[in-house]
């Protein structure tokens, strides 16, 4: 093999490594999605802000309003 192609091929390679360097800084994520876990808390559940059984009702009585606050956030996705 003659020196010149050693040089050229030396230089091919590189300049194809520094391409695919600058392609990961620029764009700054990897080729595949990085894996997230997705959980859901769940509180316990508080029958006064809810629901409770009373014995003067035959079907489940439900108070006037209910406390946003207990429920927990939908999840993302």
């Amino acid at each position: 093999m003659l020196p010149g192609r050693i040089i050229a091929n030396l230089f091919a390679t590189l300049f194809l490594a520094a391409f695919v360097a600058s392609v990961f800084f620029v764009f700054g994520r990897p080729l595949w999605p990085e894996r997230h876990a997705k959980m859901v808390i769940l509180l316990p559940v508080d029958t006064m802000a809810t629901g409770s059984l009373r014995k003067a009702c035959i079907e489940p009585c439900l108070p006037a309003r209910f406390d946003l606050r207990l429920a927990p956030a939908r999840p993302h996705g």
